[in-house]
């Protein structure tokens, strides 16, 4: 699945319900989100990954996905 996001990816948290979307969809192992790099002097792309590293990295809260790209642009 690949979601892209033109602007407010990390300011609305969209980048977060394009992941829950991805869980919730049958037979999506992998997904994708294009983020800008930047948006009005916001680090998207840093934050988002920073946020999807935690997420990822967490004991406690398991996915139904394999994979995981942040693409910044």
């Amino acid at each position: 699945m690949l979601e892209v996001e033109a602007g407010r990816g990390v300011t609305n948290y969209q980048f977060l319900k394009d992941l829950f979307q991805a869980c919730a969809c049958d037979n999506v192992d992998s997904l994708a989100i294009a983020l800008r790099k930047t948006y009005l002097g916001s680090e998207d792309f840093t934050r988002a990954c920073a946020f999807m590293d935690t997420v990822f990295s967490s004991r406690r809260f398991e996915l139904p996905l394999k994979e995981l790209l942040i693409i910044g642009y």
